[in-house]
């Protein structure tokens, strides 16, 4: 683990060298006052050599200038070596995150990993920053402490020391449980920042249901549970600051009353009696802030080790031997097909299913809710892996296809559209990183959302917004088809795109994703079968299965079939004004 940590000192030796040396020399001229102090009272005032107490004093003022200045040092140089190495993480956590697979996501909220991207790398940087100071100075200090209290009265030295390991030993019973709930406290945390990002993000909806009390209570839980943490952590850290600070003033009883002693019987001057309690500050002072700084060697440990976790974790690989997709036809067939999400729950929600989808047809998927229509058009991109059989495109079986490449030739147009804080331009120009002005305002065109942008003011650079939030559902369902349109894919994925929308907005949409249909290898999700009539076929998904298949007229005409029922069903409803969207919910 230590090895790990300071491998992120690398790049930056040079200016963690200089900040070591500044901290060792900060150190180094912090001795000289009670070696001065002890040279003026045994020699310098008894006899009276007033020229030398001013050189000296003039001498001690310089280093303390010299000191001020190695001070800045530590601190501007230690901090920005601290900080370079938390940015340096981040950006590895932000690459591993980014590698990371879609189950990862499904079991972390995004609130607790931003704790780890935030609170606990700014742990790791305190620790980077002070621990290896802390080190440098103190034990520079222990050193000459032990050597120049000796070298005053060394049966007087023996006897302080002698009271140290009452602070080993404290620290040693303490530090164990400070570290457990300094572990606690994180994880409190952690939930605390994932409760506020879900009730932020859904603050619409909470407001909408007057549930701003129940948000109040999920709140309290995970606030409750960090006081309580923090409560176990901070009693650690009271009975070891409590006890260290009755050690160390121990510490000075002994001196006073084991010195006055050795005073009384001539076994020490008075001037050295009197450096001696000058210096034992020296001895007691780096003791106290290595136990100080152990708290802050376990805060840095904990979120370290918490970094480390997710570094840890396996990242979405290719096999070794995987290739890239350059002229991908569209030949899409599922073979014998298997998934669960949880393999511990051997719930099925595909359950050896298999077909196929010609160059440039198009397949629908309806059902009921759960069924695991998304689930399938989750599995072609490669979000998850089959349990069992296999995926092709163009009769290369997906496993042996590069994601990025598989990727590239995807496009999806989901119900819920994720879009970005910033401006439509680069919203729509998501879908290709190098895409010019000309190919962005085409790619709108396409999508029925051009006249729109251009009655703005600022058009193209207009701000859309935190996920679009200044955006109707139809316009952010067509910024996101004009963001397909611009990727250009041969392989398409509409997943219930207008199952949100109204009657009106719906129309304009259909008529945007006919135009981006054409040409390409389409598959379908849809609860409006209106809308999926002229499908090349129509596949049945119910608990994991395919339990009919046809076009359209075929699937009509069976008696009592499952798809018969449905669209009679929506038939009726639209007859009578229901929004037929209720139906399959």
């Amino acid at each position: 683990m230590l090895k790990r940590f300071f491998s992120y000192y690398k790049p930056y030796l040079k200016t963690f060298a200089l900040d070591m040396s500044c901290a060792l020399g900060n150190s180094a001229v912090g001795v000289l006052y009670p070696i001065l102090t002890r040279y003026m009272l045994n020699d310098l005032i008894p006899n009276r050599k007033f020229n030398q107490i001013i050189i000296y004093g003039c001498v001690l003022l310089f280093a303390y200038v010299i000191k001020m200045l190695m001070k800045y040092s530590v601190d501007y140089y230690g901090h920005m070596v601290g900080t370079r190495m938390q940015a340096d993480m981040r950006r590895q956590l932000f690459a591993k995150l980014e590698k990371l697979p879609f189950s990862f996501f499904d079991n972390n909220e995004t609130g607790q990993i931003m704790s780890r991207i935030t609170n606990d790398l700014q742990e790791i940087s305190e620790l980077a920053h002070h621990g290896p100071e802390m080190l440098v100075m103190t034990s520079f200090s222990l050193i000459f402490s032990l050597f120049y209290l000796s070298s005053i009265n060394i049966y007087l030295a023996l006897i302080i020391f002698s009271c140290s390991p009452l602070l080993i030993i404290i620290t040693m019973i303490v530090r164990k449980k400070h570290l457990e709930s300094s572990r606690r406290a994180r994880k409190s945390l952690a939930q605390i920042n994932g409760n506020v990002n879900s009730s932020v993000s859904g603050i619409r909806i909470t407001k909408a249901f007057n549930n701003a009390d129940t948000e109040m209570e999920k709140f309290e839980i995970g606030n409750k549970a960090f006081v309580e943490a923090k409560r176990g952590q901070y009693i650690t850290m009271a009975i070891q600051h409590a006890a260290t600070i009755f050690v160390t003033d121990i510490f000075n009883v002994v001196c006073l009353i084991s010195g006055g002693i050795f005073l009384y019987n001539g076994a020490i001057s008075f001037g050295d009696y009197s450096t001696f309690i000058v210096s034992v500050s020296f001895f007691t002072s780096p003791i106290l802030q290595l136990v100080q700084w152990m708290e802050q060697f376990d805060e840095g440990v904990t979120g370290f080790e918490r970094f480390c976790e997710i570094l840890d974790l396996p990242i979405e690989e290719d096999r070794k031997d995987a290739v890239s997709l350059d002229k991908v036809n569209g030949d899409i067939s599922f073979e014998n097909v298997s998934f669960s999400y949880n393999h511990e729950e051997k719930r099925e929600v595909l359950d050896h299913i298999s077909f196929n989808v010609p160059k440039g047809k198009t397949i629908a998927l309806v059902g009921p809710s759960g069924g695991g229509k998304t689930t399938i058009c989750h599995l072609l991109p490669k979000f998850y892996h089959p349990d069992a059989g296999k995926i092709c495109i163009d009769g290369t079986d997906i496993e042996d296809i590069t994601m990025q490449s598989l990727r590239e030739n995807i496009g999806i147009v989901q119900q819920d559209v994720f879009l970005f804080s910033g401006t439509f331009a680069e919203n729509i120009a998501y879908g290709k990183k190098d895409a010019t002005e000309e190919e962005i305002v085409e790619a709108a065109k396409k999508a029925n959302i051009y006249d729109y942008i251009m009655s703005l003011p600022d058009q193209f650079e207009t701000q859309i917004g935190e996920r679009g939030i200044r955006l109707s559902g139809g316009q952010k369902q067509r910024l996101s088809i004009a963001r397909v349109f611009l990727k250009n894919p041969s392989i398409l994925i509409l997943d219930e795109a207008t199952s949100s929308l109204d009657n009106t907005t719906e129309a304009l949409i259909q008529e945007a994703l006919n135009s981006l249909k054409k040409g390409r290898t389409t598959i379908v999700v849809a609860h409006r079968l209106s809308t999926i009539k002229n499908a090349d076929e129509i596949l049945v998904v119910a608990n994991g299965k395919i339990k009919e298949s046809g076009t359209h007229a075929q699937l009509i005409k069976k008696e009592d079939g499952i798809y018969k029922k449905l669209y009679e069903s929506q038939f009726l409803e639209s007859d009578f004004g229901i929004d037929s969207k209720m139906m399959m919910s």
